[in-house]
């Protein structure tokens, strides 16, 4: 049986409940290509099974030296055989120089570099000619790379959790490796609710509003690595709705549903819902207060309410945060400090979250009004402003929390 929590809770008390009711999805790990894992969360450590670079290399074109034989004052050197990037060079003979080039290994017995900058004369000769070169004196290590300078062999290359973009994966090809464990991506259902919402594309009669949330949130889910699968709209019958989530919940990992969820006669979400341990109750946030969670059929169910900017809010309160915690994808929400171009007020028992414009100065200028309707305030924002529990007002200049969206 459904039970309703009168209790107010807190964001971030919510946004626990929500990770220990997901946090299973964590334990679904598959292997991957490389190329398969762009914007996936890594589900191991990764030690790199060798050094990075793999050997001693020259960082300059230049010619190799061993330091001993330039002394302060420089030194003239014969101009032994070139080393070519891609090979093993033969040994260095004391008292030569051998031309090489940026990324070349550095032959055996040197020790240095001198950029060809510094060389008199300041290019190499042509192979096989006889020739010597002016040296200024060298320090040893000078303009080598390291084996291992960049990771060492055993060393963890990246962390589980890491969110794989492009620099990880680039690093992992580096290593040699081909695929990599990552987190599977979660399958949701999403329903989205309401009699007087109706389908992009069909006849808008009176009284009717065209579905936002549909939209709003398989968006968000996508852009969040998330499979998704988005039925139409289910009228406010809550039998329909029943059978609806019992026909899909077997084949999805969550089941998310918008609207519904208030305290009013028709919530279809709380009617279709009643025989299941799911939970209803508010948090102590503005916009997206009415919030339930639980699970239907042993699959977790968030229940979202039906404004598209409550809704919107919600996700990335609450799921997209999680998500980022528990799988390493998506990867989490830019977290920065602005200044308040104007001044604010806020329900000082709840934790408000506004729609903002971050400029490059650093000044947030806010986005429509604190409403949950107002979806042309919500396209023109680029940050959500944080205004935590306790704070009834902020000046402009204020500094405030901003989530890069």
């Amino acid at each position: 049986m459904h039970h309703t929590a009168h209790r107010t809770v807190t964001v971030e008390a919510h946004r626990a409940k929500v990770r220990a009711l997901l946090a299973p999805l964590a334990d679904r790990v598959e292997t991957v290509p490389l190329r398969d894992a762009l914007g996936r969360g890594l589900a191991a450590d990764v030690v790199a099974p060798l050094d990075l670079p793999p050997f001693a290399n020259s960082q300059m074109d230049g010619f190799a030296v061993r330091s001993a034989d330039l002394p302060d004052g420089g030194a003239e050197l014969r101009v032994a055989a070139p080393v070519p990037a891609g090979a093993e060079p033969a040994p260095l003979v004391p008292g030569s120089a051998a031309p090489i080039m940026t990324g070349a290994m550095i032959p055996a017995g040197a020790d240095a570099v001198v950029p060809i900058e510094q060389a008199l004369p300041d290019s190499f000769p042509a192979p096989g000619a006889a020739a010597t070169v002016r040296l200024p004196g060298t320090p040893a290590g000078n303009y080598v790379r390291d084996a291992g300078s960049d990771i060492a062999a055993g060393a963890t290359a990246l962390a589980a959790g890491t969110f794989l973009g492009p620099g990880q994966l680039g690093l992992l090809a580096a290593l040699g490796l081909t695929e990599v464990p990552v987190h599977a991506a979660p399958r949701v259902l999403l329903v989205t609710t309401g009699d007087e919402v109706v389908e992009p594309g069909s006849p808008l009669e009176p009284g009717r509003i065209y579905d936002a949330n549909g939209t709003l949130l398989e968006a968000s889910l996508r852009q969040a690595g998330v499979a998704v699968t988005r039925t139409g709209i289910s009228a406010d019958n809550p039998d329909e709705l029943a059978q609806l989530l019992h026909r899909h919940a077997p084949e999805v990992d969550l089941v998310i549903t918008t609207g519904g969820v208030s305290k009013g006669a028709y919530e279809v979400v709380r009617q279709a819902l009643a025989d299941h341990d799911v939970e209803f109750g508010p948090v102590a946030m503005q916009p997206g207060g009415p919030q339930g969670l639980g699970s239907f059929e042993g699959v977790p169910v968030l229940a979202f309410p039906g404004n598209p900017v409550s809704c919107l809010v919600s996700f990335e309160m609450f799921l997209r945060p999680v998500l980022s915690g528990l799988l390493g994808a998506p990867a989490p929400r830019p977290v920065v400090r602005g200044r308040l171009a104007e001044a604010l007020s806020s329900p000082e028992a709840k934790h408000q979250v506004r729609r903002g414009s971050l400029g490059p100065d650093g000044t947030v200028s806010l986005v429509g009004g604190a409403g949950s309707h107002l979806v042309h305030a919500l396209a023109r924002s680029n940050v959500l402003v944080q205004v935590p529990a306790g704070t009834a007002a902020l000046a402009g200049g204020d500094e405030v929390e901003v989530w890069i969206l």
